[in-house]
């Protein structure tokens, strides 16, 4: 294909300096160029052309690149599960919402248009947003929520992201039933680093209530208890053979004899992590958050909420029918889950027919217990990227982050049934004992934007405020964090480290900690308390695996590293529900760095407003 070249590029006023602000050089017809002047000529000389180079590159990077144009309708639809029908919030009434496809490269135009009863926002999970925050979605954190009856369309660009990534609502527990698979091909004419397989299977694990997710969530809020747990899991919107009323539904994943089906599986739950495996097949992992592995074979996966891992599954085993099957992995001690068991059933085309009225039970994989760590250190000690990646080596700024849950003392307004938590106190969470609080009149965002104050302040603690054992028995005057609306101000291009070190404040646990708006490197992971001296030289600066979502172990730590060069207000939370409405979140705020490319676009005109 020849591409023309005539186009005609915007014009970008050039950022100072310019040329004509060189003084020291004289540039006559006679004279050499001295090595001062040149340097200078060529600093400047840049400064003008490339923003002109980098549109031309962009135009001609994205020849092939498309623009899809999607239409999102948040609207009650009855669903039924477990024996019970349930006006739940879907998009365009599916349940699972609508799987995207698209390439790398091209740009998502998706319109949103809220018809349900609820307040509603829609989150393009490890989509990277570079320099589109507003369309990122959490709810006031860069945008207000769209209101009953109203529409935003959302716009975005996807650049050098492959693979599996996922979308959701992020207000209130929406989430339980608003989300879908996200999944980025190559571009036209490239290749997966891999065999290419026979076919592909979205696996959206995900968490069912047999109620009304908001009626729960209220409930926990009024009581100050933890929320109900979840009545069942389910395999792209289908419980499974083992719960009630729910063969019928059961979702088949076809393969056949010789060939390969790449499983992007995603867990849409809103709070559990969950173990993931097929019947007498290996899962050759392959991928997780977009982002290539270096291929590693396992029998059992598992991912946090927010998740998501590619896997090659081979049809190498005798025609027949296989259980897929998912179930919790609990971390903290004595705390109630959703002790069930979700399936799916991978079914071999070739298989024999069962005689009439006969039917084949498919054979059911063994699955590791409820508590087993040992299995998910293995599992994730084994990512790598497929080859040697640019990890800062120097840092900016090293940020230390305790996370865990605390218990509030019950206010003296109270009554004793707004006060269910242990011993008569309120369940909360933090960062660094700051309990996060959104604002509810504007977003983060917009309040940056538009330079309005009192909305947040800048003095997130980036050490924890007090050092202490942060995994043997704290002290019960640290079980209680302080409430606000406090972010972390970031130079563009800063080179950042965070610790992320879990705490045994009520009790310790496994968190999947995601940073929206960027891609990160896990350099280390342990367990125990984070030690700079002895742990620094654990660190893998050389292909350690590029994640949105971190799973930080219970009772131990990790690191990530990345460097701040998308411009913007960037939550970075929980994905275990329950805790980032309890308070588990901060919000990292990125400055604009220098001339257009380095910031945040202008805010969209159809913004929702508060």
């Amino acid at each position: 294909m020849t591409l023309s070249l005539s186009f005609h590029l915007p014009y970008i006023k050039p950022p100072s300096p310019t040329i004509s602000s060189i003084a020291p050089c004289n540039l006559n017809h006679h004279c050499h160029i001295p090595v001062s002047c040149y340097t200078a000529t060529m600093e400047a000389l840049k400064t003008i052309f490339l923003p002109l180079f980098l549109v031309l590159a962009s135009a001609l990077y994205s020849a092939n690149a498309k623009i899809q144009e999607h239409q999102f309708v948040i609207q009650a639809t009855p669903v039924k599960r477990l024996c019970s029908t349930h006006n739940t919030i879907t998009v365009n009434g599916q349940f699972p919402g609508p799987t995207l496809e698209v390439n790398n490269g091209d740009t998502l135009v998706v319109k949103v248009t809220n018809k349900a009863r609820y307040n509603v926002t829609i989150h393009w999970h490890g989509i990277r947003q570079m320099r589109t925050g507003w369309a990122d979605g959490p709810e006031f954190v860069t945008q207000c929520p769209i209101r009953p009856g109203e529409s935003y369309t959302y716009r975005f660009t996807i650049e050098g992201q492959e693979g599996t990534l996922w979308w959701h609502a992020h207000s209130s527990w929406l989430r339980a039933t608003v989300y879908g698979a996200l999944i980025i091909y190559p571009r036209e004419g490239e290749a997966y680093p891999f065999p290419k397989p026979k076919r592909q299977t979205p696996i959206l694990l995900g968490e069912w209530w047999d109620a009304n997710p908001i009626d729960v969530l209220r409930q926990a809020t009024r009581t100050g208890a933890a929320p109900n747990i979840s009545d069942a899991y389910t395999i792209n919107g289908q419980p499974g053979d083992l719960y009630k009323c729910s063969t019928q539904g059961t979702t088949i994943v076809p393969i056949d004899s010789g060939e390969t089906n790449l499983l992007r599986v995603i867990n849409a739950a809103l709070n559990q992590p969950l173990f993931f495996t097929v019947a007498n097949h290996k899962l050759k992992v392959v991928g997780a958050d977009a982002s290539y592995l270096k291929p590693f074979t396992t029998s059992v996966i598992m991912l946090g909420p927010g998740q998501t891992t590619d896997v090659l599954i081979q049809g190498d085993q005798p025609p027949s029918r296989y259980y897929m099957a998912a179930r919790a992995y609990q971390s903290a001690q004595n705390a109630p889950f959703d002790n069930t068991t979700t399936t799916a059933i991978l079914n071999y085309k070739s298989a024999p027919c069962p005689a009439k009225g006969v039917s084949i039970k498919p054979l059911m994989p063994s699955l590791p217990a409820y508590n087993d760590t040992n299995t998910v250190t293995t599992f994730s000690n084994s990512f790598r990227s497929p080859r040697k990646v640019e990890v800062p080596a120097e840092i900016d700024d090293d940020l230390f982050f305790t996370i865990g849950l605390g218990l509030n003392n019950c206010p003296p307004n109270f009554s004793p049934n707004q006060c269910q938590g242990p011993n008569g106190t309120r369940f909360t969470a933090s960062m660094n004992n700051v309990s996060f609080v959104l604002p509810n009149n504007v977003s983060i965002l917009q309040a940056h934007h538009l330079g309005v104050q009192g909305v947040f302040t800048t003095d997130f603690p980036t050490q924890p405020p007090l050092k202490f054992d942060y995994t043997g028995n704290v002290s019960r005057s640290l079980w209680q964090p302080v409430p606000g609306t406090k972010v972390t101000k970031l130079k563009f291009g800063s080179r950042v480290q965070i610790v992320l070190q879990d705490t045994s404040i009520v009790t310790p646990e496994n968190h999947p900690i995601h940073l929206h708006g960027y891609d990160f490197y896990i350099v280390a992971e342990g367990f125990g308390n984070f030690d700079p001296k002895k742990d620094t030289s654990k660190f893998n600066l050389v292909d350690p695996p590029m994640r949105n979502t971190v799973a930080v172990p219970v009772n131990g730590w990790a690191v990530i590293r990345f460097v701040a060069d998308n411009p913007g207000a960037w939550i970075m939370h929980c994905h275990l529900d329950v805790h980032i409405g309890w308070g588990l979140a901060t919000v990292l705020l990125v400055d604009n760095g220098v001339g257009l490319l380095q910031s945040i676009e202008a805010p969209p005109e159809d913004l929702p407003l508060c």
